[in-house]
């Protein structure tokens, strides 16, 4: 039986959706097929109906989440406060304790590392955030934004990473705050 377009482009859109959430949660091999099409309320069934294959699914993703997270910046307004408020949601406990709501640089960049397929949405993603982190968070004066860019995505990446990794609450929080301060 065929569904109508409508149909079948919500059901792919909930596939995507779960997909990106339990890979940031769990990474690029903690989640199977069949869970990801559970969590969609769907079959396992009907997946090779919306993707070619699972890594074909894992490139959709990624292509997703990093450029909604590249129009997110890009639609941010061009100021220091802007910047500001970008960084202090981006190293914020919340952020660092809610992974699969949150930026899939920091959640999936070291699966991406091992999974070549990954890496060309991935790359090309990055180069798009980096412009718009460049765009719109580039300090006053200087004369290269894309380096300046390239910095603060590292550092603020690297912090979220590291503050996820502690098992030390008052460690992680100093590792959120100090960046925050440095920025």
């Amino acid at each position: 039986m065929r569904y109508p377009a409508e149909v079948t482009a919500a059901r792919h859109g909930r596939i995507l959706q779960e997909a990106s959430r339990l890979f940031r949660e769990r990474g690029l091999n903690g989640v199977s097929v069949p869970e990801i099409m559970k969590a969609a309320k769907l079959t396992h069934g009907p997946f090779y109906n919306h993707f070619a294959s699972r890594e074909a699914l894992v490139t959709e993703v990624i292509d997703r989440v990093m450029g909604n997270l590249a129009d997110q910046i890009s639609s941010a307004r061009n100021s220091k406060a802007a910047r500001r408020q970008f960084l202090d949601a981006y190293l914020s406990a919340e952020h660092r304790d809610n992974p699969g709501d949150g930026c899939a640089i920091a959640a999936l960049a070291s699966d991406v590392a091992r999974n070549p397929t990954a890496k060309v949405p991935f790359t090309r993603r990055l180069k798009h955030v980096l412009a718009a982190v460049s765009t719109k968070f580039s300090s006053d004066g200087k004369d290269d934004s894309r380096a300046e860019a390239i910095r603060l995505v590292a550092q603020i990446v690297g912090a979220l990473i590291l503050a996820r990794a502690v098992d030390d609450s008052e460690l992680s929080e100093e590792i959120l705050e100090q960046t925050r301060a440095a920025l």
